[in-house]
């Protein structure tokens, strides 16, 4: 059985595609891109402020289902050039402060909308249903 999420505060998805599935305890997210929800537009700025957007929108669908970071059992980064991997992991780990998933970070020839970064993630929730998203980037 999967339960489609869907939030306003995270960016609407652009194909045939949820921004994240339930399915029992494993929430699977969608990629997220350095969309503004609310314009639907990319972020302007560097690959920090685009990654602060992408990981931003990821909180938003981590706490629709009541979950934050802590949850976050896998991600997968993709960039368009690891030359911003310095720059992404800085920020990345930020919102990952202790006991970081695991990970996996692939450069790729293009991204959807021209954008430099997109990042998915797997969830796991807590029996008792866990907390809410928070950021913690300070």
């Amino acid at each position: 059985m999967k339960k489609i999420i869907s939030t306003s505060e995270a960016p609407g998805a652009i194909g045939p595609y949820s921004q994240a599935i339930r399915s029992g305890s494993f929430l699977f997210c969608s990629g997220q891109i350095p969309l503004d929800p609310k314009s639907g537009q990319i972020v302007p700025g560097d690959i920090a402020a685009q990654t602060r957007r992408v990981v931003d929108n990821i909180a938003a669908i981590l706490k629709a289902e009541g979950l934050t970071f802590d949850h976050v059992v896998k991600t997968t980064i993709f960039l368009t050039n690891l030359g911003d991997f310095q720059t992404v992991n800085e920020i990345y780990g930020s919102y990952f402060k202790q006991d970081p998933p695991a990970r996996s970070t692939v450069q790729v020839s293009a991204l959807p909308k021209g954008v430099n970064v997109e990042i998915e993630v797997i969830a796991v929730a807590d029996e008792d249903g866990g907390q809410t998203a928070y950021d913690t980037s300070g």
